[in-house]
């Protein structure tokens, strides 16, 4: 991404927190959700469309879902925020996406944890999980 792209998606991503955080959403599906963290926005090239990535902190899958309908419900409004704030010639349009990052990495972190405390079996040399020793020739023919 260009900076100026990078720099208007940090700015798309604070007046979409901002609105949050003022309640100026006021679908229930989004103000009754819990604490909603956008993590981060991705422009295209031509800066008409965002991306807007969030996650709903202790939601499960569908609470997760009613929250991007009720966001793509209000995505006019929010619209109409960003062009009375960025004072861009085009506001992008804007779709919401629900950022799976953070289970990626528990998963993740889970296997981890769980090869980390998996005994280790020692390894009988000639087995099929051993590494063959090959000795170096030393007539130097290769």
């Amino acid at each position: 991404m260009s900076q100026r792209t990078e720099r208007l998606a940090g700015e798309i991503r604070a007046v979409l927190g901002e609105a949050l955080a003022r309640g100026g959403i006021k679908d229930p599906r989004v103000q009754d959700a819990g604490i909603i963290t956008f993590t981060h926005v991705r422009l295209t090239g031509d800066l008409r469309q965002a991306r807007a990535f969030f996650t709903v902190h202790g939601a499960d899958e569908s609470a997760m879902e009613r929250v991007r309908q009720g966001l793509t419900r209000a995505g006019g409004y929010l619209r109409h925020m960003l062009g009375q704030r960025l004072g861009t010639k085009v506001t992008p349009s804007l779709t919401f996406e629900i950022d799976r990052v953070f289970e990626q990495e528990a998963k993740i972190d889970a296997l981890l944890r769980q090869v980390a405390e998996a005994p280790e079996a020692p390894e009988a040399p000639g087995s099929p999980e051993a590494p063959e020793v090959v000795e170096p020739d030393e007539s130097g023919d290769s």
